[in-house]
């Protein structure tokens, strides 16, 4: 019944109207209701939704249940909004009032001091369940304790959930990522504090002695590397996503980095952008190599398909 409601409605709405309602920027739509994008080659994606394809800008497809579609059956679909709510939320979104007799002026982007101000969660009074869950992913205590100790890495106090602070050169909290610990059939609560700076990300320090930086999505994956090789302490960055602007920050603070590793998620995105960062920082003249787990979809998957790493002796 709703649907044949809908389309009744339809006609309320002039033929300009529509169009610019179905082609709204899609990317831009998603950043502004929370997601997180992700681009994947031509495309984009989320993190909330790895199955969720955008092509174009202007349509969406999940392959996990073959839906598709515009910015209205998007909202729809994930917002829980009726056909007239839509396209009047779209209609706005676009900076056009529904009884407006001419378009108004589109926005102009957002200046970088229109981005809200950061501020960090606050903390709880241990770790504990922070501790408990990265043990249960198989990360190593004392990678698990380094990232405590250095300020990277703790628990907040409201939700419980993982906090991963980035830090500038200065070393000033710039960019958080929250991590749920607890996960619903798989899925996990995942989220950048608001007013986080993305051209951050997650780095942890960088030794002047060595040339190379391992380079990551997630900061799960990176301690995960940490703990399958106890070596790896230094010049290592989580992008936190696939935005390789924090990548060329911590280039731009450590010149004399000349190499790349590429240790990017095992699966359709990641190696897509695999490709595309290979390709774009041999053509400023650095090495790029890849590092790929051999299990799994990423370097946790593998490390807990591997197990804990045997004591060297190190």
């Amino acid at each position: 019944m709703r649907q044949r409601t809908d389309q009744k409605k339809f006609w309320k709405f002039t033929d300009e109207e529509m169009e610019t309602a179905k082609n709204t920027d899609l990317p831009d739509l998603l950043e502004h209701l929370g997601y997180h994008l992700k681009r994947s080659g031509r495309y984009y994606t989320t993190q909330e939704m790895d199955s969720l394809m955008i092509k174009e800008r202007r349509s969406w497809k999940r392959y996990s249940n073959g839906t598709g579609g515009d910015a209205i059956t998007f909202l729809q679909t994930f917002e829980g909004k009726g056909f007239r709510e839509a396209v009047e939320y779209l209609l706005d979104f676009n900076g056009r009032a529904r009884d407006s007799p001419a378009p108004s002026r589109p926005r102009p982007p957002p200046e970088e001091d229109e981005r809200p101000e950061f501020a960090l969660p606050p903390a709880n009074g241990d770790n504990r369940r922070v501790f408990a869950y990265l043990r249960k992913r198989g990360i190593a205590p004392q990678v698990i304790r380094a990232f405590l100790n250095s300020g990277l890495l703790y628990e907040d106090k409201k939700y419980h959930n993982c906090v991963f602070v980035g830090r500038d050169g200065s070393g000033q909290p710039k960019f958080a990522s929250k991590r749920g610990t607890y996960d619903k059939d798989g899925v996990s609560f995942k989220r950048d504090v608001l007013g986080s700076d993305k051209s951050v990300a997650f780095p942890i320090p960088c030794d002047p002695s060595v040339p190379w930086v391992l380079v990551f999505e997630a900061p799960i994956d990176l301690m995960s590397f940490c703990t399958l090789h106890r070596e790896a302490r230094s010049n290592a960055i989580a992008l936190c996503g696939l935005y390789e602007g924090g990548l060329n920050r911590y280039l731009k603070d450590h010149p004399h980095l000349n190499h790349v590793v590429l240790c990017l998620d095992n699966d359709g995105p990641g190696q897509e952008a695999t490709e595309r960062l290979r390709a774009e920082y041999e053509g400023r003249g650095l090495k790029v190599s890849t590092r790929t787990p051999s299990k799994g979809k990423d370097w946790n998957d593998y490390l807990q398909t591997r197990g804990p790493p045997r004591e060297r002796g190190r």
